[in-house]
C-alpha cells in the first residue's frame, strides 16, 4: 500500500523542495516567471448575444407568404440533353440552388426533369417570400417564385389573403414586384446593403417548406459574391450563413436596425438543404430594378461589349504585371463601345468611374447597374502601361452561346505534327467547320492533339479552336507553330481560345514558377 502511493507524492515533494530553495517551478524549465510581462486583458470585441425578439415584433407584419399556380395542359416534347445543365456530382459536388415550397422545383414529381415526365408546362403550386414595401400594394419577391405561374396569391401576417398582379419580373437579378388591391399596409425599411460588412449580424423571416414566418439569423459571411452557376453575372450576392431553405425565397434579409438589406435567393448545397453557405440579392439592385420595372414593366442595363474573365498568377507574369486584380478582356465585340473606345484584346481593365475591378466578376454588376447611354471611363492597363480611354454604354443584348466542336464525319484536313515547344497540334479548319463554329473566314486553328503537359495542366484540350497567340490571329497550324517560337522558348504564353461558344485566354506556364 506505501508502495502505491510512493508515486503519487513524488511531484508534490518535489516542488516543494524547489520553491524552498528559491527555483520556482517555472524556472525549473528555462521560464523566468517573475520577470515577464503580464499584458493587460484584451478589450470586448463582442458583448452579449443579440436579442433580435423587438426587431421581429417591429418588422415581422411586413413579410408575406408568396403561392404561386401553376397550370395549364402539359405539351409533351422530346427529351433531350440540355447543354445548360448544372454540370454533374462528379464535376461539382456543390451547387447554387433555388427554393420553392415543398414538392415543386425541376426534378420534383410532376415536374419537368423528374423520371418517366416529358418536357412540359409545371403544373402545382410554389411556396415562397415576399415583403411590402409600400403602403399602397407593391410587394417584393423574387422571380423564380413567380414564374410562368398563372395566379399569384398573397397571405399577410394578419391572414388576409389577396390575388397579386406581377407588375414586372427580372430574370437576370431574379427580383419580381407584385401588386395587391390594399392601403395603409405594415411596410420593411429600405437600408443599404453597400455598407454591409462581414461579420455584421441579420436576419431573415420567410416561409421555409411552408411554415410562415419563420425567423433565422447569422452573420454576412462575404458581399460582392459572383455566382459561377447560374446566369446572374449582374448581381453581386451577399453571403450568409443565415439558415436558408425551401420557401425562403423572396424574403427580406434585414440589419439590426430593421432595414432591409437583401432578398433571399439561393443556397450553395449538395444535399438539397441549408449547408451554411446562403446569399441575397443586395437591395440597391433590387430597388435599381423596382424603379424600371414600376415605369415600363422591364430592366434594362449599360452594355461595355466586352467578355472577360479571371485574371491569373500566370497570366499576371505573361502581362508584365506585378498583381492579377482585374478583368481580363478575352474578346472585343465588334461595333461594341468598348470597340469604339479602343479597348483590345488582352486589356486588363482596373476601373470603371473610379470604382474597382479587382476580379472579374466586378465588372458586370459595375456596368449593368447604370442605365444604356452612360458615359463612363475605364482605367485599364495594355502592355503593362496604365491608360484611360471613355466609352458611352449601349443596352445590353443577350448574346446566345455558339455550338460546340463535334465530329460529323466530315473529312478533316490531316494535323500538322508536332512543331511546337509546348506540344500543341493544331488543324486547319475548312469553310465548313468555321461557318458550323461562328467564325470568319481564316479565324481559328482546331487543337487535335494537347501533347505537351504544361498545356494539359492549363485546361487546353483537344477541339478546342485557338484564335490567337497573345493578339497576334492565327489562321493556320502552321501560323500558330510560328506564333508559339516567335513568344520564345520556356516564357508564359496566352492562347485565346474558343470553346462551346465562349472565348477566353489560357495561360501557359512551361516552367511552373
Amino acid at each position: 500500500m506505501t508502495a502505491a502511493k510512493t508515486p503519487l507524492l513524488r511531484p508534490l515533494v518535489l516542488s516543494v523542495a524547489l520553491a524552498a530553495a528559491g527555483l520556482g517551478v517555472g524556472s525549473w524549465y528555462g521560464v523566468a516567471t517573475a520577470q515577464s510581462t503580464v499584458q493587460a486583458p484584451a478589450p470586448e470585441l463582442v458583448s452579449g448575444l443579440p436579442d433580435f425578439t423587438r426587431l421581429v415584433d417591429q418588422v415581422g407584419p411586413a413579410v408575406v407568404s408568396v403561392q404561386a399556380e401553376i397550370g395549364g395542359k402539359p405539351q409533351a416534347v422530346a427529351q433531350q440533353p440540355d447543354p445548360r445543365q448544372v454540370p454533374d456530382d462528379e464535376e461539382v459536388p456543390e451547387f447554387f440552388r433555388r427554393f420553392f415550397g415543398p414538392g415543386m422545383g425541376p426534378g420534383m414529381p410532376g415536374m419537368p426533369g423528374a423520371p418517366g415526365v416529358p418536357n412540359a408546362r409545371p403544373r402545382g403550386v410554389s411556396q415562397g417570400t415576399g415583403f411590402i414595401i409600400s403602403g399602397d400594394g407593391y410587394v417584393l419577391t423574387n422571380h423564380h417564385v413567380v414564374d410562368g405561374a398563372d395566379t399569384v396569391r398573397i397571405k399577410l401576417s394578419d391572414r388576409r389573403e389577396f390575388v397579386a398582379k406581377v407588375v414586372g419580373s427580372d430574370e437576370q437579378s431574379d427580383v419580381a414586384l407584385l401588386k395587391i388591391d390594399a392601403n395603409g399596409l405594415p411596410t420593411l425599411r429600405i437600408g443599404d446593403s453597400r455598407t454591409l460588412k462581414s461579420g455584421q449580424w441579420v436576419v431573415a423571416i420567410g416561409s421555409p417548406f411552408g411554415l410562415d414566418h419563420s425567423v433565422t439569423a447569422g452573420i454576412v459571411s462575404a458581399v460582392g459574391r459572383a455566382n459561377p452557376y447560374a446566369d446572374q453575372r449582374y448581381v453581386p450576392f451577399i453571403q450568409t450563413d443565415v439558415a436558408i431553405n425551401r420557401g425562403n425565397s423572396g424574403g427580406p434579409l434585414i440589419d439590426t436596425r430593421g432595414q432591409v438589406v437583401g432578398i433571399n435567393s439561393q443556397i450553395f448545397s449538395n444535399s438539397g438543404g441549408y449547408m451554411g453557405v446562403s446569399f441575397a440579392i443586395p437591395i440597391d439592385v433590387a430597388m435599381n430594378a423596382v424603379q424600371q420595372l414600376k415605369a415600363t414593366g422591364k430592366v434594362t442595363r449599360g452594355q461595355l461589349g466586352v467578355q472577360i474573365q479571371a485574371m491569373t498568377r500566370d497570366a499576371a507574369k505573361a502581362l508584365g504585371l506585378g498583381d492579377a486584380n482585374g478583368a481580363l478582356v478575352a474578346r472585343v465585340e465588334p461595333g461594341s463601345p468598348a470597340e469604339r473606345a479602343g479597348i483590345l484584346r488582352q486589356d486588363v481593365i482596373r476601373s470603371i468611374n473610379g470604382q474597382q475591378v479587382y476580379e472579374s466578376s466586378d465588372l458586370p454588376p459595375i456596368v449593368g447597374a447604370m442605365p444604356p447611354g452612360t458615359r463612363v471611363s475605364i482605367e485599364l492597363v495594355r502592355d503593362g502601361k496604365p491608360r484611360t480611354v471613355t466609352a458611352t454604354l449601349n443596352q445590353l443584348s443577350e448574346a446566345t452561346a455558339g455550338p460546340v466542336v463535334g465530329d460529323d464525319g466530315a473529312p478533316r484536313p490531316a494535323a500538322a505534327a508536332q512543331a511546337n515547344a509546348l506540344g500543341i497540334v493544331g488543324e486547319d479548319l475548312d469553310p465548313q467547320q468555321r461557318s458550323r463554329l461562328g467564325l470568319q473566314a481564316g479565324e481559328g486553328v482546331l487543337v487535335a492533339r494537347v501533347e505537351g503537359v504544361a498545356a494539359r495542366e492549363a485546361g487546353l484540350r483537344p477541339g478546342d479552336v485557338i484564335l490567337a497567340v497573345g493578339r497576334n490571329d492565327v489562321s493556320s497550324a502552321a501560323r500558330l507553330n510560328a506564333q508559339l517560337r516567335a513568344a520564345g522558348a520556356g516564357k508564359p504564353v496566352m492562347l485565346l481560345v474558343r470553346r462551346g461558344g465562349g472565348t477566353q485566354y489560357l495561360t501557359i506556364n512551361p516552367t511552373g514558377d
